[in-house]
């Protein structure tokens, strides 16, 4: 079976703060270098444990929001924030401009996969993410149909 969804633009502000949540997702572990840092006031009392943990930790995710804005901006990445259709199959998803111009990413290419209450995000790398939300596809079935195809591959559970 082909899932042909309808062509769909991804919003600017929703790619950025898709790719933050994933960020902290992926990058979980920060959180703890941080907290770890401020456990040490405890034993030593001082502010500086305080606010070097705390502005580390406010200028790390000011870099990904910059890297995030900055992937908006180039010209070479302006084509994934045009209206774009997908063709989705067992075998590949097919990222279409038009019928005759599309690019094939196969599945073995996404890292990850999650479903979210009305979308689908699958993770190829740190900043290259595929947002399909449910509102693009023709009926609940290829909904369906693309959430076993993410199980099959083991994408999600």
């Amino acid at each position: 079976m082909i899932v042909r969804t309808k062509k769909y633009k991804l919003p600017i502000r929703t790619y950025m703060l898709l790719g933050l949540k994933n960020i902290i997702r992926e990058q979980w572990w920060v959180f703890l270098i941080a907290i770890g840092i401020l456990s040490l006031t405890f034993f030593l009392k001082s502010i500086w444990l305080v606010v070097i943990p705390s502005l580390g930790l406010i200028l790390y995710f000011l870099f990904w929001l910059i890297q995030f804005y900055g992937v908006t901006q180039l010209a070479e990445n302006k084509i994934v924030f045009e209206r774009l259709g997908y063709e989705l199959t067992s075998q590949q998803i097919i990222i279409q401009i038009d019928t005759k111009r599309g690019m094939p990413v196969a599945w073995e290419q996404i890292k990850r996969a999650s479903q979210g209450k009305d979308y689908f995000l699958l993770v190829i790398n740190k900043a290259h993410l595929i947002h399909l939300p449910y509102k693009i596809f023709n009926s609940k079935n290829e909904i369906k149909f693309v959430e076993t195809i993410l199980k099959r591959k083991g994408l999600i559970r």
